[in-house]
């Protein structure tokens, strides 16, 4: 315990800012409980960025540790990335602190004479991956913690292709940052280098996204009733206006969890893939004779879809189950359309279920298997919209 003190007492310095030096000071006087959780190792920067509970600590999200985290960003962008500007375009989402946090990422970029494009307000980490290609940035990153509990937030660093960082990307930046100390952060922001983007931005991404994103454009949409909930989350500022001017007009959102709310009051978890929190949107489906519902977690990374089984009744779908769907759908239709010529492969991960490899090879495609997570997907003969579908 020792160890931990000494750890903690380091935060007592001039380093760090009065308010966290007082919350620090609180938790040694009072022998807090969770004092070793907060200082017994360093948040850990993974090779997607990191997420956990917000809190002065070393193994907390806050100023410092997101600070931290963005310093290393900062150094190896300027070390690596060798341009006259360097560009990072920052998104956020619904979750207490986001902003603010958001804020002192953008400030700790300016101070190392990094252009920064910040969203005026939260909006969704798939607009934050097309943000990044549209400007011609660097990098991107979003604070969020995806669908985990409300005391948590985090951070993910997306690279200049709007994917998640790769190898050697990941390690290196890991490395840049645990090798920095507190005291090397430089917070002093340069606001001539802070822009705050928005609707210019939205209605482009939107553009593309109905333009690009379709995997049937014959599809008569107006006869699809539509359930959807943003389930409090950053999904609300797209996808209402998104589907609305792809065509649907029947589209009911769930009102109890339109407004985004960092403490997610009407679910458990709200991670869309699990029944309890898509429960209201079934009901509301059963009521108005809905054909589909559709979910979203905080940043809008995670989908959620039920659907009606043969009995009539509206059943969550499983991620293997809506790759199934929608790989079947897909093949069928390129092969329709005689555009299977060898060059085609299916995307798969070591934890997927092995009929998506069964219903490739029925259409002579070839499957290849990788990691799991977004940042192991690469498409390379794939001619793909570089948009979300819708």
């Amino acid at each position: 315990m020792s160890e931990i003190l000494d750890k903690a007492k380091q935060w007592l310095s001039d380093t760090f800012d009065a308010a966290t030096q007082q919350e620090i000071e609180q938790l040694i006087t009072t022998n807090a409980p969770d004092l070793e959780d907060r200082f017994y190792k360093n948040m850990e920067f993974g090779t997607g960025g990191m997420r956990g509970v917000m809190g002065a600590g070393t193994n907390r999200i806050n100023k410092y540790t997101l600070g931290r985290a963005t310093q290393g960003l900062s150094n190896y962008l300027i070390e690596n990335v060798h341009k006259n500007q360097l560009k990072v375009v920052i998104a956020y989402d619904c979750r207490h602190n986001s902003k603010k946090f958001a804020k002192i990422v953008a400030n700790v970029l300016s101070a190392n004479n990094i252009k920064v494009y910040l969203f005026e307000d939260l909006r969704a980490t798939p607009e934050l991956s097309f943000a990044v290609r549209h400007l011609d940035c660097d990098a991107g990153i979003v604070l969020t913690a995806s669908h985990n509990p409300p005391e948590y937030n985090g951070y993910k660093v997306y690279w200049a292709d709007g994917g998640q960082i790769v190898p050697p990307h990941d390690g290196k930046i890991i490395g840049n940052v645990n090798a920095l100390d507190f005291s090397e952060i430089k917070f002093t922001a340069n606001e001539a280098l802070i822009e705050t983007i928005g609707k210019e931005l939205d209605d482009v991404f939107i553009a593309a996204t109905v333009k690009n994103g379709s995997l049937s454009p014959n599809i008569d949409r107006k006869k699809l009733k539509v359930v959807f909930t943003p389930l409090h989350g950053t999904s609300i500022v797209s996808v209402p206006d998104a589907l609305a001017k792809a065509g649907y007009t029947d589209v009911h959102i769930v009102e109890e969890q339109r407004e985004p709310d960092g403490d997610f009051p009407t679910v458990k978890s709200p991670n869309p893939e699990e029944p309890e929190a898509l429960k209201m949107a079934t009901d509301l489906a059963n009521k108005i004779g809905a054909d589909i519902v559709i979910g979203t977690d905080p940043d809008c990374d995670r989908l959620g879809v039920a659907v009606r089984d043969t009995s009539g009744n509206m059943k969550l779908m499983n991620g293997n189950q809506t790759m199934v769907v929608m790989t079947e759908f897909l093949l069928r239709k390129w092969k329709d359309e005689n555009r299977i010529n060898g060059k085609q492969f299916i995307g798969s991960t070591i934890v997927t279920t092995e009929l998506v490899g069964g219903i490739a090879k029925n259409y002579g495609v070839e499957t290849k298997i990788g990691l799991t997570g977004f940042k192991s997907v690469s498409y390379t003969h794939l001619t793909l919209p570089t948009t979300p579908y819708v």
